[in-house]
């Protein structure tokens, strides 16, 4: 710790003996000890609550740390035993995707959040963006309607099938109206909207398809050919839909940028003893075994009935697949499979990704995070129709690239791994650290630089899918804080401003949905919105929590945060936060200081004494009362190791003077 002045010290001391009859004894002061411990000095619950949790849907037996559980929600009977998805926020409500459609929550009342409508209109996935009035919804699987009809698609080529973007009026949140869409090849598995400062007049719509291209009898210029047989495939490309805010049903693809260009395929490792035994495991129970990008892989059981299907209908059969139809696909699985990556752009280990999963833009520093197949982009997006790529980075450790999150000042970006699409056990006690966890890099230069991975690291059973997925940054002022959905590892918050030190701060988890089988739910996502931690739990509805002052995270900082309010949120849309001046500010500053071991402790509390003493006035002598002590911090920011910080608190201490 920096020692403090002496100067500085006395000049305290004269200001407050001014101003306040606190005590303001030097010798008391060089008595005072720090009560906020640095972050790595903070013991956490052992051993882990979240270990042996009882199951149940609705009654699972459930743990919480550092957080509030204000309400639990569950889905309207209607979307009961269908998934939830992602979250979009506007004003008041919450928006929560579902493969039957879309939910809007009213969640005035955090404690009671209402739902508004439910809105049926299937597709996978149905993750879900706004701007303005409009609501954008992604379509991607082959049982979309354009109608929005719940009998799905059974032609293979159909005119009333939707594979894109549906496009909603939510001018009167409870009633919206479906008004236009934009269809794709591959579809839109997730979407990006894109706010461009320099055009308020379009916003613009980054499409990440993964599923098959649709045939071309169906769209027009659709084709499964690789770009060095058609330079208009779309494979190995991204699409970019430009969206009129005066007239939205205009809205069509701008461009179709071609991000993936010279990137070669991904460093794959070897498989591991325990992986190769459970597939030898699976093998022997019966299960199909098939190689996919080099490396043998336990064949999905949704894949294998959809393969058994296809040999019924080839022998023009009917009703549940036989076994000489199980033998038929053993010899032919290579086969299917081969045409399965084909339809996708895949197979080809010379090649890198074709596509992203998620890309998460940062229209303030110009930037985005793509999250693809086997690769993390770093993008310029300053033209937001023909993005850039500037950097990639590959793990051998990190088995799907699923989304992106930058810190605030752009300084790191942290890309998390969907082992398995999120359906499978990845968080036992036997899983390694790396697999199915974060990598956080650091951004230097343009390039991405390795810092430190993290997990949430409770083993779970061997029924819960568990992996990292979709969360949001949360406004406290100079931390890089996040909170985070593990699927049926439920949700925590950590603080990587450390990037190569990750700290977790606070969970809540529930047992799994089932004791006997992997039964995929948990949290889809989790983002803070204007105060509150708003998750999408995938079988159960929608969790409000908010947080609670902690070793961890002071009541100052949290006031802070509450000064942050935002009239919308995507998921994909990264804001950059500001604090506006505030006396919490001040405080959550002068904790951080104390927490680091920035200041001495005696010269800390006499500047919180200022501070205090000048909140509780006002007018005249506030104003003389914070405009000298910003002065004298001004004048002494070098006492501090941080004397950036200091910097910071006269600033505020200043705008408060001003504004009184």
């Amino acid at each position: 710790m920096k020692k403090l002045l002496p100067g500085l010290l006395l000049t305290f001391a004269a200001i407050f003996g001014v101003y306040s009859c606190a005590s303001s004894d030097i010798t008391q002061q060089e008595n005072d000890q720090p009560t906020i411990q640095p972050l790595s000095e903070i013991e956490r619950p052992s051993p882990d609550p979240r270990v042996g949790l009882q199951a149940g849907l609705f009654d699972a037996e459930e743990t919480i740390w550092n957080l509030n559980l204000l309400s639990a929600t569950p889905p309207p009977e209607a979307f009961l035993g269908s998934w939830g998805t992602d979250l979009a926020f506007k004003d008041n409500y919450a928006i929560q995707g579902n493969y039957d459609g879309f939910i809007v929550w009213n969640i005035s009342d955090p404690a009671n959040p209402e739902v508004a409508i439910d809105f049926k209109c299937p597709a996978s996935q149905s993750d879900v963006s706004v701007y303005g009035d409009l609501l954008f919804v992604s379509g991607e699987g082959l049982g979309g309607r354009l109608d929005c009809g719940t009998e799905g698609v059974r032609e293979t080529v159909s005119a009333d099938r939707l594979r894109g973007i549906r496009i909603f009026d939510i001018s009167d949140m409870y009633n919206p109206e479906y008004i236009a869409n934009v269809q794709t090849c591959r579809g839109s598995h997730t979407h990006s909207v894109l706010v461009d400062p320099n055009d308020d007049e379009n916003v613009y719509v980054y499409v990440s398809g993964s599923a098959p291209v649709r045939p071309e009898e169906e769209l027009p210029g659709c084709t499964t050919a690789f770009p060095d047989e058609d330079p208009d495939s779309p494979l190995f490309r991204i699409e970019v839909i430009k969206v009129p805010l005066a007239n939205p049903q205009d809205a069509a693809i701008a461009n179709s940028p071609r991000i993936f260009d010279g990137l070669e395929a991904p460093p794959v490792r070897e498989l591991t003893a325990e992986e190769q035994e459970r597939i030898e495991q699976a093998r022997e129970q019966g299960r199909f075994v098939g190689e996919m990008m080099g490396r043998e892989r336990v064949i999905p059981n949704g894949m294998a009935r959809g393969f058994l299907q296809r040999l019924v209908s080839e022998r023009d059969g009917e009703g549940e697949p036989t076994a000489a139809d199980s033998a038929a696909l053993q010899e032919r699985l290579p086969e299917f499979i081969d045409e399965m990556l084909a339809a996708r752009g895949r197979g080809s280990e010379a090649l890198g990704p074709n596509q992203c999963h998620d890309i998460t833009l940062y229209p303030e520093i110009g930037l985005a995070g793509g999250a693809c197949e086997g690769l993390g982009l770093l993008l310029d997006i300053s033209d937001p129709v023909n993005p850039v790529r500037i950097d990639a980075v590959a793990d051998s450790n990190f088995s799907y690239w699923h989304s992106a999150t930058f810190n605030n000042d752009g300084t790191t970006v942290l890309f998390t791994d969907e082992w398995g699409g999120g359906t499978q056990p990845k968080c036992r006690e036997e899983d390694p650290y790396e697999w199915g966890a974060n990598a956080i890099y650091s951004i230097e230069n343009g390039e991405m630089v390795f810092q430190s991975y993290f997990k949430m690291d409770a083993p779970q059973t061997e029924t819960e899918n568990c992996v990292a997925h979709n969360g949001s940054m949360i406004p406290i002022p100079d931390r890089d804080i996040m909170v985070q959905s593990w699927y049926q590892g439920g949700i925590n918050v950590f603080d990587f401003t450390d990037p190569k030190n990750p700290v977790e701060i606070a969970f809540h988890d529930r047992g799994p949905i089932s004791a006997e089988r992997v039964e995929t739910g948990g949290s889809w996502s989790i983002y803070w919105y204007n105060g509150y931690l708003v998750n999408s739990e995938i079988a159960r509805g929608l969790d409000i929590f908010e947080l609670v002052p902690s070793e961890f995270i002071t009541q100052n900082e949290i006031d802070a945060m509450h000064t942050v309010s935002m009239d919308y949120f995507n998921p994909q849309g990264q804001p950059k936060y500001s604090f506006p001046s505030s006396f919490a500010l001040a405080k959550a500053y002068l904790d951080q200081l104390e927490r680091n071991r920035e200041l001495d402790i005696s010269a800390i509390n006499s500047i919180r004494r200022g501070v205090q003493e000048a909140e509780n006035t006002n007018g005249s002598a506030q104003r003389r009362m914070l405009t000298e002590l910003a002065g004298e911090l001004e004048n002494h920011a070098g006492s501090s190791s941080n004397g950036d910080k200091v910097t910071k608190i006269a600033n505020t201490l200043r705008d408060l003077a001003s504004a009184s």
